[in-house]
């Protein structure tokens, strides 16, 4: 049976709200032990009875009311049931190690800036600090293809690393009193 809009439907939905609502939560809540979901679950009760056909459900307006609250709040009760919550060990253990975007630009950033500032190291210490970092090579390894001692290239890297940090603290010190 179809309903036209004027045939009051909204007023007999308005009064069994007023009227079961209160106690639909209460059934509810207790059921679920939730308030928040006990308060979805009559919402939807009350949804339903919306596109109900009045003729059918007035005359037992009450026990239908908690039939669809009760079957409702039935089915929430089993999804959760299927859902195992985790616990805090293994929430974090879920946790990506990855870098966040933002890291991400920031680290970026930060290795442009140093390869620039790399441009201004001499350039015995850029070709030591290129092997090192770029390439991967141990002092002994840089040793031989550069022909430096290796205690020799071990200053030229301490030394390079040193100025690239001074140099970059000092940017940022300039930039965050700007």
């Amino acid at each position: 049976m179809s309903r036209r809009p004027d045939d009051g439907c909204d007023d007999w939905v308005q009064a069994a709200v007023s009227r079961f609502e209160g106690s639909l939560r209460l059934y509810a809540s207790r059921l679920l032990r939730d308030t928040e979901l006990a308060r979805d679950v009559v919402q939807e009760t009350f949804l339903r009875l919306c596109k109900a056909d009045r003729v059918s459900v007035q005359d037992h307006l009450a026990e239908w009311l908690f039939t669809v609250c009760r079957n409702r709040a039935l089915d929430v009760l089993r999804k959760e049931q299927r859902m195992i919550p985790l616990r805090e060990e293994q929430v974090r253990r879920c946790l990506s190690t990855d870098p966040s975007p933002i890291d991400l630009a920031e680290r970026r950033e930060l290795g442009i800036r140093v390869l620039e500032l790399m441009e201004s190291l001499p350039a015995g210490q850029r070709e030591v600090l290129r092997l090192k970092f770029q390439n991967g090579f141990s002092y002994a390894e840089i040793s031989r293809i550069t022909g430096h001692s290796i205690s020799n290239v071990g200053y030229l890297i301490h030394a390079g690393i040193k100025t690239l940090r001074g140099n970059l603290f000092e940017g940022q010190a300039a930039e965050a009193h700007a």
